[in-house]
Order: structure tokens, then sequence, then C-alpha cells
């Protein structure tokens, strides 16, 4: 049995013998853009993005199929050797007998050692790896201690394989693109610098030099050089026998050079003698860069113990800072599970999608509802810059309401589809409100709506139906009018059209058309016919957000209308008889996309705030009247549940069928958050989605049943063997938006179970075997699976912040309003929060004495600072903006006290 260990206030951890569990791997980078995953043989790769790979591109099966990994060696005599990365050919014979090396593994964010102890060689080591902040440059930090009891000789060897190309040349032209390679030595190390990248498309002359250099703690310098792979294994060698470690191959002196060739960043030291108990160091530095003079100062800043461990501390302290919330609750490991959640989305916004081993597809960056979901945590965290962030985000949509797929590096940058009509993702237009409205609650910035944004332009219109043949990329991704000029308009605008156009995009049962997808990508197969119920309620609850969200402008700005595009009139139709008539919608919409196919008029005509929100209001109270009664499913034993799909052929997907229940969480989820779901309808959903989807064992709630059908008439998620990733899996996203819908809605003993459930899952590794965080999904068999770049996490994050814990903005002030259960508290009936809000921070601390549930106590006290804050019907204290700029400092207490 194996366990996680947690062993600091930031969630640092050890674990014993990771090597005997598949699939491990940890998450270094920095902010400069070095990416790396490392697993506890040191193996992993490094890269900076899709065309420069320091170390070979590794998927999640090469983690144990490949011998290429990182190493260094210790030799006492000819025939034996030690790897301090536990890769070679002996001690992967010993793995699982009484021989196998003692080992342990300590982590933290952005750091990893591994230690080893040798009987048989009577040796320790240590092997540290990490990655500064702001440089490209991987660092492993080495240390040998002589546990015999009489000196003991070592020649000690680097080993570094360098691939230094484009992870496309994994199986295009791996062997050509080797010839590529100019590699050359100087008494530091090993340079690679390819003559260009390779691409029949049209090479590219290449300036990056890849490169690994190393010296001793004292800053002494290597001897000799192996600058290939075959000076390196030799002939019939591996790298887990490599015969220049083993036959102890004298090697080359610094400035050899080797062309054509793999390249290899492999050196040895001088022989070192160690007296019983003596410890010698060594450095390796290698990195990406493009030119040497720079390389020259990495190594200058980094040649020394003392400017390692220097840099070491200061890499965790930079880390560990940027989680700036911290949980107190009855459990202590869930409290430290929860520094790693809140790390997650800092992984999103450096790895992208990409560039893990799970994570093997795509070619970096983010996707359109990862710009918006990652804003969610940063907004609770570190809200600086957000609001910017936020109005270039913008940047991506069309006037159509669709918006761009294609994202580049930075904020704002959006780059046109030029392989055709792009697939349209039909929930994309519903996140970007979500996050302005959680930005508007943290900050009072309402004014957000009013300020203008341009709109994305490309060859795609009509919604991705067609294309326009006028628009060339000469004119560039901006909309332009009939004039020839930039047209920008209102964030609100954005929303309004963005939601209008949705609204009228319906298919024959007068819900929303699925498209190409919606958040569940796995459902690709039903563009023609197929309708997302789930969304349809989701836009149902945004489009009554959004109009309460108008009110509040109306009311904080002073201002009783605002400016619109003209074209936009004819989606603000209010005859209810046209909601009824699918085929008029569709007509409409249409008729709207053709004003803005190719530019648009320029004009803009004024439209009360009042009659804007009483027109999304009467738009949304339609849906939710209609999806109650169209969409409820009814059970013969007391169950009950929306249908979340129609598919490709027309036919609702989910029911009661003669040989089986088919349900799907997806379209509970959003019934419920949005309020089409009424109070006595939750209590079925959730009684039948612990009938049907829950699974305890295995994380909790599921995706959706067996349907035991290949329907292609749906989506490619079954295809999939059932419980992975989409296809019934327990996909942690999901199940977190779940619990923050039932807690929203009241239902607190539910919302706790499903997050519990996966809390509890990630930690029990015996089951999960993964390191802390929330991974994408958890399998059949509770493994958790795609693990650290997954959107669960902000929204897990959130929902213990604003949900759990009750601290969350309104229009810019302080609302505390707990939803804790009485299990939550320690044994002294305390709970509490460390969060930032309004540029202070706040320890929020809940005391429950009488050890009640929520719904059983109400607020008998609180204060700020030891001063008396009013309540409001002894259930929520609300902090003016006014009253938390005044506060003098940085750091605040609240303590409320419940009875």
């Amino acid at each position: 049995m194996q366990k996680i260990n947690f062993i600091d206030f930031y969630g640092s951890f050890t674990i014993e013998k990771p090597e005997n569990v598949s699939g491990l791997y940890f998450p270094l980078a920095s902010e400069a853009g070095l990416k790396s995953s490392i697993t506890p043989n040191l193996g992993g790769d490094a890269k900076l993005d899709q065309e420069s790979f320091l170390l070979e591109p590794v998927s999640s099966e090469n983690l144990h199929n490949n011998r290429s990994t990182r190493n260094f060696w210790f030799a006492p005599e000819k025939g034996r050797a030690y790897s301090a990365a536990g890769a070679s050919a002996s001690q992967e014979a010993f793995k699982f007998s009484e021989n196998q090396d003692e080992s342990s593994l300590s982590a933290g964010f952005m750091w990893q050692t591994m230690t080893r102890t040798s009987k048989q060689f009577q040796i320790s080591t240590s092997v540290t790896s990490f990655i500064p902040r702001n440089d490209n440059v991987e660092i492993m930090y080495i240390t040998i201690e002589n546990q015999a009891e009489k000196p003991q000789i070592f020649t000690p060897y680097a080993a570094i394989p360098i691939y230094g190309r484009s992870a496309d040349n994994i199986r295009d032209h791996r062997n050509v693109t080797s010839m590529l390679h100019r590699t050359d030595t100087d008494e530091k190390g090993v340079y690679v610098c390819p003559t260009m990248s390779f691409d029949e498309k049209g090479h590219r002359k290449n300036s990056r030099i890849y490169y690994c250099l190393g010296c001793t703690g004292a800053g002494e310098n290597p001897v000799s050089f192996y600058p290939s792979v075959e000076d390196f294994i030799g002939e019939g060698g591996t790298y887990t026998l490599p015969r220049a470690v083993f036959e102890q191959y004298p090697g080359n002196p610094a400035f050899a050079k080797a062309e054509g060739k793999e390249a290899m960043g492999a050196f040895r030291f001088s022989p070192v003698t160690l007296s019983p108990g003596e410890k010698k160091d060594f450095i390796l530095l290698f990195g990406i860069d493009e030119n040497r003079a720079d390389i020259d100062k990495i190594y200058q800043k980094y040649n020394s113990e003392e400017k390692i461990k220097a840099a070491l501390s200061d890499t965790k302290t930079y880390w560990q800072n940027q989680v700036a919330v911290s949980f107190h609750t009855d459990s202590k490991d869930f409290d430290s599970l929860m520094k790693w959640v809140s790390f997650q989305p800092f992984l999103r916004r450096l790895f992208g999608c990409s560039f893990l081993p799970h994570h093997d597809y795509g070619r970096g960056g983010r996707g359109w509802r990862d710009l918006w979901q990652d804003c969610l945590s940063l907004l609770l965290l570190n809200p600086d810059d957000v609001g910017a962030m936020i109005e270039k985000n913008y940047g991506g949509v069309r006037m159509d309401g669709t918006n761009a797929t294609i994202i580049g590096q930075g904020d704002g940058n959006f780059i046109a589809d030029r392989n055709g009509i792009a697939r349209v993702w039909m929930d994309h237009a519903l996140w970007p409100f979500m996050t302005t409205k959680l930005y508007i609650n943290q900050t009072g910035d309402v004014e957000i709506l009013n300020r203008p944004v341009s709109y994305f332009k490309d060859a795609q219109a009509m919604r991705g139906t067609d294309t326009d043949s006028l628009w060339s990329q000469e004119q560039g991704n901006m909309q332009l009018t009939e004039s020839g000029e930039e047209y920008k308009g209102s964030i609100l605008e954005h929303l309004l059209i963005q939601h209008l156009t949705a609204f009228y995009e319906v298919g024959e049962h007068n819900i929303f058309r699925l498209r190409g997808a919606d958040w569940n990508d796995a459902l690709d197969m039903a563009p023609e016919r197929g309708e997302s119920v789930a969304f349809t309620c989701a836009y149902a609850g945004n489009l009554l957000e959004l109009a309460e969200t108008i009110r509040l402008l109306e009311s904080r700005s002073g201002c009783s209308d605002v400016c619109l595009s003209e074209e936009i009139q004819i989606l603000l139709n209010q005859d209810s008889d046209i909601f009824d008539n699918p085929d008029r919608k569709r007509e409409i919409l249409s008729e709207y996309a053709s004003l803005c196919r190719h530019s648009v008029s320029g004009k803009r005509i004024p439209i009360p705030l009042s009659s804007l929100s009483l027109n999304l209001v009467q738009k949304a109270n339609w849906l939710i009247d209609f999806l109650r009664k169209q969409e409820w499913l009814s059970g013969p034993e007391g169950e009950g549940w929306f249908n979340s799909y129609y598919d490709n052929h027309g036919r609702r997907v989910e029911g009661f069928f003669e040989s089986q229940v088919r349900m799907m969480l997806t379209g509970q989820v959003f019934a419920i958050m949005s309020g089409v779901a009424e109070e006595n309808q939750i209590k079925k959903i959730t009684k039948s989605a612990d009938k049907y989807l829950y699974q305890k064992e295995t994380g909790g709630y599921r995706l959706n049943t067996d349907f035991k059908e290949l329907k292609f008439d749906m989506g490619r998620m079954f295809g999939f063997a059932y419980g992975e990733k989409e296809n019934g899996a327990v996909f942690s996203h999901m199940t977190v938006m779940y619990a923050n819908a039932l807690y929203r809605r009241g239902f607190v003993k539910e919302g706790y179970k499903a997050l519990k459930t996966l809390a509890d899952t990630a930690l029990d590794f015996d089951t999960s075997h993964i390191y802390p965080g929330i991974p994408e999904y958890f399998r059949l068999d509770g493994r958790g699976m795609y693990q650290y770049l997954t959107g669960a996490a902000s929204w897990f994050l959130m929902t213990m912040i604003t949900e759990v814990f009750g601290v969350r903005g309104e229009a810019g002030d302080l609302l505390l309003y707990p939803k804790l259960l009485a299990c939550q508290f320690d044994e002294k009936g305390t709970a509490s929060i460390s969060v930032p809000f309004a540029g202070k921070n706040f320890v929020i601390i809940y005391e429950n004495q009488e050890n009640k549930d929520f719904g059983s106590y109400i607020m008998e006290k609180a204060f700020c600072d030891g001063r008396e804050l009013t309540r409001n019907d002894d259930s929520s204290v609300l902090l003016s903006r006014k009253m938390i700029d005044a506060l003098p400092g940085d750091t605040h207490e609240i303590l409320i006290k419940l009875k």
C-alpha cells in the first residue's frame, strides 16, 4: 500500500518507490516558455513549443518504453556503474526484488527531488530537478554520498539525450533530420544547432541552440565529452547499458565536434574519492536559447552549489506565492490537495492543452473555452490585468456569433482557419459571459460592458455553413464596415450577438442545434439533426443573468440607453409566436447572418437598457417553460431527469428503453444551474443520478450510463470503451459543475457528496495512482487520467471559495454566506479560508461550536479585525467596497460565529 504524505503548508509531498507505479510524471515550467515533464526515473521531455523539443517528445506509452531518459552515472570500475536515475539495465532487472534500490520522491510546485540508496554500491544519491521561473533552462542538481565504511572512488558521467527539433520529426524524417545537427563542445558542455527546421512545405533556417552544460558544485568542468549517441552508447550498447560508462571510454576533448548524428549531452568528470559519509555534488544545465553569449550567462548564473540552492529557493517561493488561497477544514490532506487544485490553472496557462504525456495532441495553445475558464481562477487568486485579458478575448467573436478557434500566443491573438469551413461548437458563446459576470462581481467594474472591442473576421460566414468569397487575408482579421473601416462594438453587444444568434439556431425540436459539438467534444457526429438540450438550458440561465447584469449597468452607469449595431434589431424580435416556430427562427438567423456576411453598415441605434433586459427575460422564460414541458423524463419508480440531447436521426437520446436506462449527467448539470429544474425536479434528478451514475469507488458520478451501442449518429465518445474519457468515465469537470449547480440551488449535502468523492478518490493513491491534483477523469477502475491540465480545477476552486466557504463578490462588494457542513469543521469546530479580495488579503474564520449543518445554523456574530459587522437576516455578511477600501494594511481577519 502506497500513500502520498504531505510535508508542509504548501502541499509538498513525498512517496516511497514511485517508480513501481506506472504512468507517474510531474510538470516543470518557467514563465519564459520552457516546459518539461519528468518521471521518477527522470524520463519525460522538455520543450519550448511544437517546433522546439530539447528532449525527445513522449506520450504516456513512452514512459515505460523509452530508455533515453535524463541520467547521471557513477562508475566505480570497468563493468560496474550506478544510475542516479535508476535507469540502468541492472537496476531495471532488480525491480520488485529485495535488491531494488530504496527510493523516495519529494516534490512541490515546479520542483522534484528523487533520492536513491543502493546496498550493492553502498551509496545514496539525490537528483533535484527544477526550472528557474524566468529562464529557459532545466537544472539537475545531483549529490552522491558514500555510505560505506571505507573510501570509494567513482567516475561521474552526465547523459542527456538531445533531440533538438520539431515533434513532427518523430515520424517524419527522424533520421534525415539528425543529419541537420551541428554539434560541438567547449570546456563546459555540448551545443547542438541544427542547420534548419525541416518541413517539406518549406524549410526554414534555424538559429536555436539546444545545449547541455555541467560542472561540479565547486565549479569544476567536465574532462571529456561524448557529443553523439553513437559516441556514448557504443556499438551494440543502449542507454541503460552505455559502453562509454561501463567500459570507461576516454571520450573526446573539449571543442570536439559531431555532425549529422543524433546528439548527446554526455560528458565525464574527473574521478572523485569519497570518504565514509562524504558527499559530492554536480550540476547539469540543459535548455534552449538563440545564442552562445546568452547560454554563457545562464552558466555563470547557476554554476555553483550556492547559486543552485538560491535559485531553487526562489523558484519554490515564487510559485508558492502564486497560490494565494488556502483552506483549513477537518482534513489536512484535503487542504493540501486544494493547494494543488489551486495550482493547476497556472499549469494550464503555461502548458495549454498539450505538452504533457497524456496530452499528446494539438500543437500547444489553448482552446476557446480554456481562455475563459482559466480566467475564473485568476479572478479569484490574482485579478490584476484580468479585465484587459477579458477585453482582448472578446476580439475572437465574429459578428455572426461564432468565434475563432485557432488561438495564437498571447492575449487576443486569433488566427484565421485557412483549411476551409471551421468546426462550430454550440456552447462557445456561453463561457465568455460566465467569466465576465464573475469579473463584474469580483471587481464591481460593470462598465466593462461598455468598452469597445473589434470583431474577428475570416472567410467563415453564415455561422460556419458557408464562406465569404469576398474576404482575403490581405483585408486582415478585423470586421470592417461597408466603408472599409474597422468596426467595434461594446462587449455588451458581443454578448447579445452570441446569445441571440444561439437562441435562433434551433433544430426540429426547437432546441439549440448541436452543430460540431458542445462542451463534450466527443459528440461530434450529429451536425445535421443533433440538438443539445443541456446547453439550451445553460443559455436560458445566461439570458436571465445577462438581463440582471444589464439592469446593474443601468443603475451604476447612469445611462438609460445603449447603442448597438443596426443589424442586431432583427434578433431582438419580441413576437412570442415566433419562439414556437423553428422554421421562422432559422429564417431570422439566416437573415441576420446574411447582413454581416462580409461587412456591416457601421450604423448604430440607441436601445433602452430596460427594454433590452426585458427582451432577454422574455426569451429566457419562454425557454425555461418550454424545456420543463418538453424535455422532462419520468421513471416508473419516482425517478426523473432532463433529456440532454437529440441524435442525428432526430431521436431523443435518454430515457427508459426496453432493455436499458440511458442517462447523461450533462443535461442535469445545466438544468439545475440555470434554474430550469424546479426544486422537486432536482430531488428526483439527484435520486436518479445516485441510482444510475454514481460509483463511489471510482470517483463518483459518471458522465453517462452504458449505452451498449456504437452511436455513429451521436459522436466518437461511443467508440471509446465504457469508462474511458467521455464515455462513462467520472469526468471531473462535469462532476464539479454538478456540485457547483447543487450548491447554488441549496442542495448542499448533495453537492458536497460530489466534491468529496472526487477528492477522496484523488487522495486514495492505491486507486488513483496519481500525484496530488484533480485529473481530467477517473476511468472504470478508478485510475486518474490526463493529470493537471483540466478546467475542472478552476471550477473546483471557484466552488470551494464562492459556494462552500461562501466568499464571493457581489458587484464589487464582498458577500460571506457559508454552506459548510458540520463534518467540514475541525475538532475545535473551526473552518477557515485565506483568500485575496479587492487588493486585500482576508483570513475568514467560521466557528461552529454546536457542530451544526448548513441550514441549521445562523450567524450569531461577525467581526472584522475585532470590529462587529452587521449581519443580513442572520445568514450572511456584506462588506461594501467602500468599507474594504478604507481598511488599513493588507491582511485582515474576519471571524464569524455560527449558532
